[in-house]
């Protein structure tokens, strides 16, 4: 068992050489660490994380992650490859993905793109703020997510958008979260003290397949009423959304394929991403 601060994680580790085990737990550890981090708690009096080892063809020290809601309490399953190391598995954003998931229930299909773009999101700035991941490359991170949901964009409306339009749902979603998160930030909050204090009071009894309701419960906590229209807006948009006032905000620009960091925005990067202003 892993304390952290509202809640355990049980770490259930493959059967390993002792070396390996241990590595694999520091791993864990250390990701789980970053959400109490970035958020100020775990979002759930108890939950586990299971490692199950894998050979695959897919390069990734993680190819793939799931959270399962069944069962006495939600947890999330990771397979990951025989031989990853500690430098890749450090490096890979889908543990962190997969955790973040742990803030919001089951959202269904018309509420997929708000739970993967809430993760797609998080798996970003938790890093960033753990330090397992440079400010500015987060920032790109974000932004090369956002270019890949800007080629997968069909002409339907977000709220149902289909598997063939994956990247769209995970970084439309993002963008959505962004954009909710800087509104929250104008306001003199943010979005992880919002979700927070939805976990504190509410996720535990949270209705499942409602992603309006999820959001009004998160302007209740707020005390706002600034995420319901912004909710309605991106969930009927037929287009990716448009990341022209977020990018100002924060001073960021695109010029060609690189990504540009004015100064006028480092206050508003650091205070998402963490680390010194001057970046």
């Amino acid at each position: 068992m892993l304390d952290l601060p509202g809640g355990v994680l049980r770490i259930e580790l493959p059967d390993a050489p002792p070396a390996r085990r241990r590595m694999l737990q520091a791993w864990i550890e250390e990701v789980a660490a970053g959400i109490p981090a970035t958020f100020g708690r775990w979002p759930l009096a108890r939950a586990w994380v299971r490692v199950e080892e894998v050979d695959s063809r897919d390069r990734s020290p993680v190819p793939w992650g799931q959270t399962q809601r069944g069962g006495a309490s939600p947890g999330v399953l990771l397979y990951v490859r025989r031989d990853a190391g500690p430098a890749g598995l450090r490096a890979d954003w889908t543990a962190t993905h997969e955790f973040a998931h742990l803030f919001h229930p089951y959202l269904g299909r018309d509420g997929r793109w708000l739970a993967e773009g809430l993760a797609s999101y998080y798996q970003n700035v938790v890093r960033a703020r753990a330090g397992m991941l440079d400010p500015r490359g987060a920032w790109r991170e974000l932004d090369a997510g956002f270019r890949r949901g800007e080629r997968d964009t069909g002409g339907g409306p977000l709220a149902s958008a289909g598997r063939g339009e994956t990247m769209r749902v995970y970084w439309a979603g993002a963008a959505f979260w962004l954009e909710a998160d800087l509104a929250l930030r104008r306001h003199g909050q943010d979005l992880e003290g919002v979700l927070a204090a939805h976990a504190a009071c509410c996720l535990a009894t949270a209705r499942a397949r409602d992603p309006a309701a999820f959001i009004e419960a998160l302007d209740r906590v707020a005390g706002t009423s600034l995420l319901a229209p912004l909710y309605r807006r991106h969930a009927a948009a037929r287009a990716f959304p448009s990341l022209a006032g977020s990018y100002a905000t924060l001073g960021l620009r695109r010029d060609g394929d690189a990504l540009v960091f004015e100064p006028a925005g480092r206050e508003a990067r650091a205070a998402i991403m963490g680390g010194d202003a001057a970046h």
